[in-house]
């Protein structure tokens, strides 16, 4: 999940609530969308391996 910071940049949440805390975790802070949604896709494939 992907939104749209006051700061006009872009932060990756992960797709589920952490349990611990009760809110989704931060998966990095990015300048551009296009970056935050490459990195997504990076997440994603490293979850398919293993």
């Amino acid at each position: 999940m992907i939104r749209k910071l006051a700061s006009g940049q872009y932060r990756l949440y992960s797709r589920k609530v952490d349990p611990k805390t009760g809110r989704r975790r931060n998966l990095g802070t990015f300048d551009t969308r296009g970056q935050a949604e490459q990195h997504e896709r990076e997440v994603q494939f490293f979850k398919q391996r293993g």
